[in-house]
């Protein structure tokens, strides 16, 4: 495997630029997670971080490194570097917040939730437009979703406090209901960016659950994704950004919703090599059926 104190010792001065234009100093133990993490050989990692290390120059964005990380992933292992794209896979859910909101439903259902996505519900004092809620016998999850195309953007303390309220005025009217005794009620923010300094603060004193791409540390959006191998249909480079927006109005969302009904891509009318091509793809990034469809 790569000396890490060796390569960082030669690059111990080597500062890169974050999306959110923060300087943080390069070390290749994140950059051989990554790879570790897409499913990438110890060879393969340690000639792909030898090649990254060599190249390095003071100033590049961590952009710019994961293009170039990607490039030579792709050269030999298809699946993996898929995964390893997955962060811009998330953004490319988008336009809308839409799909993202039917993606975070389908992490849910993958962990036992009965799921909802979308709904208009009512609170003590107003109705609510709730995007996923998501329960489990005498629990119910109350779950509002900020997705950005931004991956330098922070969720300011404005959303949790705004979404607090919310989430207070929904449990105060279902806790009148009868179908909802005995039931506990949890708020959640979920975004594919990140939450400010203020914003974790105010989560953590108020009770909300706080889900953005690399919080909480070790058990991120990203960490979460890949331990349920529910990957998003823009992870797959077979597919063109039109065919993809077709199946995303369709709501197919993930890659084991064409697993499990591989008809969805009739309507794409895919000749036979592009289909065996994706077909090969989607099994390589996640091989294994999975319950929701």
């Amino acid at each position: 495997m790569t000396d890490n104190k060796l390569i960082q010792n030669e690059k111990s001065n080597i500062f890169i630029r974050k999306a959110s234009g923060e300087e943080e100093l390069f070390e290749t133990y994140k950059l051989e997670r990554s790879l570790r993490n897409a499913g990438a050989d110890n060879d393969l990692i340690e000639e792909i971080v030898k090649n990254i290390v060599d190249w390095l120059s003071v100033g590049l964005t961590t952009k710019k490194i994961y293009s170039r990380a990607f490039s030579l992933l792709r050269r030999t292992k298809t699946g993996a570097a898929s995964r390893y794209k997955l962060k811009q896979a998330i953004m490319e859910l988008g336009p809308t917040g839409y799909p993202f909101e039917k993606y975070i439903g389908k992490l849910f259902e993958q962990q036992g939730f009965e799921v909802k996505v979308g709904q208009i519900i009512y609170g003590t004092c107003v109705s609510h437009e709730m995007d996923v809620i998501a329960t489990s016998k005498n629990v119910q999850h109350l779950v509002e979703c900020k997705y950005s195309t931004d991956q330098g953007k922070q969720i300011s303390v404005q959303v949790p406090l705004y979404v607090r309220s919310r989430v207070n005025d929904i449990i105060s009217k279902r806790k009148t209901f009868p179908e909802y005794a005995g039931f506990s009620f949890e708020g959640w923010i979920v975004t594919n960016t990140r939450f400010s300094a203020d914003s974790l603060q105010y989560g953590k004193c108020s009770g909300l659950h706080l889900l953005a791409w690399d919080y909480p540390n070790g058990n991120g959006l990203k960490e979460l994704i890949e331990r349920l191998k529910i990957y998003p249909i823009t992870i797959l480079s077979n597919l063109t950004r039109k065919e993809i927006q077709h199946l995303l109005a369709q709501d197919i969302i993930t890659c084991s919703q064409i697993i499990n009904n591989p008809e969805v891509l009739d309507s794409l009318q895919l000749s036979n090599a592009k289909y065996s091509a994706l077909m090969n793809e989607i099994n390589e990034i996640n091989p294994i059926k999975n319950p929701e469809s």
